[in-house]
């Protein structure tokens, strides 16, 4: 047991809408800068007269895995709509995207063949490698030079498949998917990026890294989810080459014996791309909102981890400080999470602030300056 002398603290529970303002069950009101909600979808109207309409037209469950009786027309449309979203072939829906990487391993490889996989990678990733056969390797986050390393020592095996986040969602730094992908190139290895805190975020028009680095058709398999940035529900996906598609409908576990994504979130999942189709206004103005937020938090002395995502860490290093800084923050009216070993690496604990659309002005500025004042009366600040 690792005795870091911090108090034992419990996630809180609210009773309002997930959005930038919600409600405790304490009864507090507070700014909410700790959610998934990078585009403010979670309670936007459309969503929720999407997933209404959906339950008066094809009901509230499946009661069905999706090879059997549990695909509607609507999974089908929601699937394409994903796949022109990224420029993929086809998609196939998940439960989540915990599921989505769970399965994805283990019906395409065998003791043959091999993954080599960031070491910051999520859990799911990990357990999804662990499930399958095939040769582990590791490279240091973002190191081409390790990953090349990895590469020519797997070279002997039949596939190779290198996997990454595109945004790492602990620091909020974007994976080098354009420098990857040239060295799959050069080795003859397929690309995995899960795409669950990128898509709707990175890029010009908030497509994920394919779009940022223009390098769409280059990455072999996309995962992904729709409880981020994609409306906050529940629900996930592999998206990308048709023949890994048609494999994965044929062999993975998690799809083959899951129940199918209820009909209103399936519904709500397609008012969501029929919106990005028609306008990019809620990742301007989630660019703008974290533009903002970074450079004022900079300007005012704090050490912020590089980032070109929503995710911002700003970081105390410290774990007890960690912890006492976010309970401040959240008597402030600011509700963050402190983070610190094992969920993040010894003596790299930090607040990690998430920014969303759904977030005003107002609500950014008070955010920073509840930062400030408590950073300088914990010492953090000068």
């Amino acid at each position: 047991m690792i005795l870091l002398n911090l108090k034992k603290t419990y996630f809180s529970t609210t009773n309002s809408e997930q959005k930038a303002e919600i409600k405790l069950n304490t009864g507090e009101e507070v700014l909410n800068f700790c959610a998934n909600n990078y585009l403010g979808l979670s309670n936007h109207p459309r969503l929720i007269e999407a997933a209404k309409s959906a339950l008066d037209s094809h009901g509230y469950g499946m009661s069905s895995v999706r090879f059997i009786c549990g695909t509607q027309d609507i999974h089908k449309t929601l699937e394409a709509k994903i796949a022109e979203y990224f420029g993929t072939e086809d998609t196939i829906l998940y439960a989540a995207c915990f599921d989505a990487n769970g399965g994805v391993f283990e019906p395409l490889l065998t003791s043959e063949d091999a993954i080599i996989s960031d070491t910051l990678n999520h859990a799911s990733i990990i357990d999804g490698v662990r499930l399958c056969k095939a040769k582990r390797y590791r490279y240091k986050t973002a190191d081409m030079d390790d990953l090349e390393t990895q590469l020519k020592a797997a070279q002997a095996e039949r596939f190779k498949v290198i996997v990454t986040d595109g945004v790492f969602s602990m620091d909020g730094h974007v994976a080098p998917v354009d420098k990857i992908c040239a060295l799959a190139e050069k080795y003859d290895a397929l690309v995995m990026v899960d795409e669950c805190h990128s898509a709707g975020v990175v890029g010009k028009t908030g497509r994920g890294v394919t779009e940022l680095f223009d390098i769409r058709g280059k990455v072999d398999i996309i995962t992904g989810t729709l409880g981020k940035a994609f409306g906050g529900a529940v629900g996930g996906f592999t998206t990308g080459r048709k023949e890994i598609i048609d494999m994965l409908r044929q062999r993975s576990r998690p799809y083959l014996f899951s129940n199918s994504i209820p009909p209103a979130v399936v519904n709500a999942g397609i008012a969501a791309f029929d919106m990005f189709a028609r306008s990019d206004e809620l990742h301007k103005k989630l660019v703008s909102n974290v533009e903002y937020f970074k450079g004022k938090m900079l300007e005012s002395g704090f050490d912020i981890k590089p980032t070109d995502s929503a995710i911002i860490a700003v970081m105390l290093y410290e774990a007890k400080l960690s912890q006492e800084f976010a309970e401040k923050l959240l008597r402030e009216g600011i509700y963050v999470i402190g983070f610190y070993y094992p969920v993040v690496p010894k003596e790299q604990a930090r607040i990690r602030v998430q920014v969303s659309a759904g977030h005003e002005k107002e609500h950014l500025d008070k955010a920073i300056q509840a930062f400030v004042k408590i950073g300088k009366e914990m010492g953090v600040l000068k």
